[in-house]
């Protein structure tokens, strides 16, 4: 894809500034003194303030995210190193501009609700936004995760080893009260869909986290999986080095890193993996068993002993 083009598309994200100050401008003189601008989940007012304090909380927002942003969309293009633009930054692009259009959607409808007392039908938008993140994360996942090292895997498999995060999923369960308490009561169906559809979202996390990353290793590399889905493909001509750490709580626990650094981690124990793209940190129960199965893969005793 033609990057100038990409950059063009950056650029008329901001177009989304003056459309959100007309949607106030154009009526300015209609709008009553002082506007409703917070609902309720019954899609009832409970929260005002002034025309112009509307206006500037409208824009104001609009611009913090618009910066948010365009500093996003050009780092992640300034640091590919092959300075392609490919589905992951269309992918990005898109939700981006979702949510700018989210944006503008409810400030269209709270401008509407204050010149003829029109209720705000935001029911698709409470649905997709959820959902878009997801989609997001499995568009990059997918674009990254490089071609299988093995076609015929049942002869070549060497080992596997299962990383799971059983001791921290029941720390994922109180975030879940909130959705199911609300999918189940509040009366708004547009609501009681988004709610069902976050708890289903938040669900299929818990299930990855309980049954963690699986790695398999072949004799031409190995690859790692969560829920049956191949997240990456190492092959064995790109490792370079190996050893066992420590993994700090600070350094975060799941799926990790940015730019060339990936890690896959539960616990406190990693091994290091060097590889001609980067750096990729496997969490694992025991290190020594990882460290041998790469041996395998490797045909050498690359990894540090201590």
């Amino acid at each position: 894809m033609n990057r100038r083009i990409f950059q063009l598309a950056i650029a008329s994200l901001w177009l989304s500034l003056p459309l959100v100050a007309l949607q106030y401008t154009r009526v300015w003189n209609q709008l009553p003194a002082r506007m409703a601008m917070h609902f309720n989940a019954a899609n009832q007012a409970n929260g005002w303030m002034s025309r112009t304090q509307a206006l500037n909380l409208a824009v104001g927002f609009m611009a913090f995210l618009l910066a948010i942003f365009t500093a996003i969309l050009l780092y992640i293009g300034h640091h590919r190193v092959d300075k392609r633009v490919d589905a992951f930054f269309w992918a990005t692009l898109g939700f981006c501009a979702l949510v700018l259009g989210t944006m503008i959607e409810v400030n269209r409808g709270i401008v509407s609700y204050n010149l003829h007392g029109t209720p705000l039908m935001l029911g698709a938008i409470l649905v997709a936004v959820p959902i878009a993140p997801v989609l997001l994360i499995a568009i990059y996942v997918a674009s990254k995760r490089e071609p299988a090292v093995s076609s015929d895997k049942a002869a070549e498999l060497l080992a596997e080893e299962t990383h799971s995060g059983r001791s921290l999923a029941p720390a994922f369960l109180p975030a879940m009260v909130g959705p199911a308490i609300a999918a189940a009561v509040v009366p708004v169906l547009a609501v009681r869909i988004a709610m069902a559809t976050v708890l289903f979202i938040g669900l299929a996390m818990i299930s990855a986290v309980w049954s963690g990353f699986q790695y398999r290793f072949f004799r031409h590399g190995f690859e790692i999986s969560i829920l049956g889905f191949r997240l990456r493909s190492i092959p064995k001509n790109q490792i370079q080095s190996y050893s066992a750490e420590a993994w700090s709580i600070w350094r975060g626990y799941g799926i990790r890193g940015i730019g060339n650094t990936r890690a896959y981690v539960w616990g406190n124990t990693a091994v290091h993996i060097k590889t001609l793209n980067g750096d990729i940190f496997l969490g694992t129960n025991d290190a020594q068993r990882t460290l041998q199965n790469l041996d395998k893969v490797t045909g050498a005793l690359q990894h540090a002993r201590n």
